[in-house]
């Protein structure tokens, strides 16, 4: 798959399946592998000097994230997760289907468990584990209510690995062409 352009802005030891998405304005530096299906987003930072980051199949990284490896810890993110605008990843690791809202902050050591749902604006502080099919909200960051979240979280990251498609092929208004209401049936879900 087309990776944005010619000109990406990575490092060589970065690992990037020729089935994920880059857009071109990412900053990808230091030991980071993207698996197939992972989209980054524009203005998205990964860096990873020491440590590793690990990006799953079909997670996505959106606009103006930023994910560094933290004092100690890399940051490995499963498989079908939203890593949402403006969120920070530090030194974190965050199971499969998880959901991390706008804005909120993951640190050092954190294990967030699979199914889960990080509030936008949420702050974990360092080595706070969070049980699968956990809501969490909150300054500091703490677990509201228990729901297993995964098909829903699934069914977003499938929506943004639709749309790295249609931006690799140059097209900018996939949501509007794909049926978004039978889309989220075969996940199980009812979307009006």
């Amino acid at each position: 798959m087309l990776k944005g352009s010619d000109a990406i802005r990575t490092g060589p030891l970065v690992a990037i399946d020729a089935d994920a998405f880059i857009h071109p304005t990412a900053q990808i530096y230091g030991r980071v592998s993207l698996a197939a299906g992972a989209s980054v987003w524009p203005n998205a930072v990964i860096r990873a000097e020491v440590y590793e980051v690990v990006i799953g199949p079909r997670s996505n990284v959106q606009d103006f994230a930023m994910i560094h490896i933290g004092n100690g810890t890399g940051v490995t993110v499963g498989a079908d997760c939203s890593i949402t605008h403006r969120v920070t990843l530090h030194g974190c690791t965050l199971g499969d289907n998880v959901l991390v809202g706008i804005g909120a902050t993951i640190m050092d050591g954190c294990v967030i468990g699979e199914n889960s749902i990080i509030a936008g604006g949420s702050f974990l502080r360092e080595n706070t584990v969070v049980p699968p099919n956990s809501i969490v909200a909150g300054v500091p960051g703490v677990v509201k209510a228990t729901r297993n979240s995964g098909d829903a979280n699934r069914f977003n990251a499938w929506i943004y690995t639709q749309n790295a498609a249609a931006y690799a092929r140059g097209e900018h208004r996939a949501w509007n062409e794909i049926d978004l209401k039978a889309a989220a049936a075969r996940f199980g879900l009812k979307r009006d």
